[in-house]
């Protein structure tokens, strides 16, 4: 049986390990920093391809809804091998503000009732009455199909499974691809630096994150995840179940710059305290900057480069969403079986037919 490299300590890289793992092979993961060293352990764990869609991007949702169908097995998998992935169950509500926000989830609910996806707009008042605390909202987008994952529980979770499957650890960054049967890379932000056909086509993209708690008499974090467009800025909230309240994303270019801006953080605090006023008053407890995988065309890079190299990046926003599907077409390139539906389109081999459209 071939044996696997596998590059990159995040989720993506984590769980493809893992699944390899499992069928008995022998599986070496390069990272300086596994777990904590990348975009994944910034996340906010959202599992949510239906209120990431977007006309133009129905690949993207098709993917990410695959994905979402294996999620169940995929947390029930991990907490036999002995850790809980804190996968959650509450859904998402999206809130509009003005009469141009409203606009913009009025396209949304139109494109999803199209797709046939379960979606429920609602009025101000009733958008109140799903979540007390919420501002003054002009309407609202109800996705009861929504998942959230705690994505340092996963990740820790991922990182003990692949101990106890015999996955050897290399704490090293890679600069050139590793000596093996079958090699895998999902470095992330920095995939492109690994291989010609990747050069140019991943870019990070950062985006600053907080974590936040509530102190003595505020208001409890909301019971769904919260999204909101504010003055066309995306912002979320998503609950913990330790109280813990994580609030992103801004995104933006900056190369692979890390720090964290004032005005990011400006940006963040002022569009929460629109969406969820008590905000306010909770004590922050942590505030970082991470980079996500960008492509082309939102689409990540899933596939063949070379004969035994798979590229499996460029997740942009959904990493985590669509771990399972990546760790499962992995697994199913390397055992000669049929991929996941919805791999196909993502295959690397459209990079080589644009440049000769």
């Amino acid at each position: 049986m071939t044996n696997l490299a596998v590059v990159g300590g995040g989720v993506i890289g984590l769980s493809t390990a893992w699944r390899a793992a499992r069928t008995g092979r022998e599986v070496t993961l390069y990272d300086p920093e596994p777990v904590r060293g990348g975009a994944s352990w910034l996340a906010g764990g959202m599992l949510a391809p239906v209120t990431e869609a977007w006309p133009g991007e129905e690949d993207v949702l098709r993917l990410g809804e695959e994905s979402l169908k294996r999620w169940p097995e995929f947390a029930r998998d991990l907490a036999e091998e002995g850790l809980d992935p804190g996968l959650a169950g509450h859904g998402t509500l999206v809130v509009a503000f003005d009469s141009a926000d409203a606009g913009h989830l009025d396209i949304l609910a139109g494109h999803l009732r199209s797709l046939g996806r379960a979606a429920e707009l609602l009025t101000g008042r009733e958008a109140r009455r799903l979540e007390p605390g919420i501002g003054s909202v002009r309407s609202g987008l109800h996705v009861p199909g929504d998942l959230a994952v705690d994505n340092r529980k996963l990740l820790n979770a991922l990182y003990a499974a692949c101990e106890k499957r015999d996955v050897r650890f290399v704490r090293e960054r890679v600069e050139r691809i590793p000596d093996a049967g079958a090699v895998v890379l999902a470095a992330g932000a920095w995939t492109g630096r690994l291989h010609p056909q990747l050069a140019g086509a991943v870019r990070p993209l950062k985006g600053e994150i907080l974590r936040l708690k509530p102190r003595r008499g505020c208001l409890p974090p909301p019971a769904h995840t919260v999204r909101a467009v504010v003055e066309g800025r995306p912002i979320y909230l998503v609950p913990r179940g330790d109280q813990e309240l994580v609030l992103g994303a801004t995104q933006y270019e900056a190369g692979f710059d890390q720090a964290v801006t004032a005005r990011g953080v400006r940006e963040l605090i002022e569009g929460a305290e629109r969406v969820f006023p008590a905000i306010t008053e909770y004590e922050l407890t942590e505030i970082a900057a991470g980079l996500r995988a960008g492509s082309r065309d939102a689409l990540p890079y899933l596939g063949v480069l070379d004969d035994g190299v798979f590229a499996a990046t460029g997740h942009h926003r959904n990493g985590l969403l669509m771990a399972p599907v990546t760790a499962d077409a992995v697994v199913a390139w390397l055992e000669g079986d049929k991929p996941p539906e919805g791999t196909e389109a993502a295959s690397p081999a459209r990079l080589h037919q644009k440049e000769h459209v």
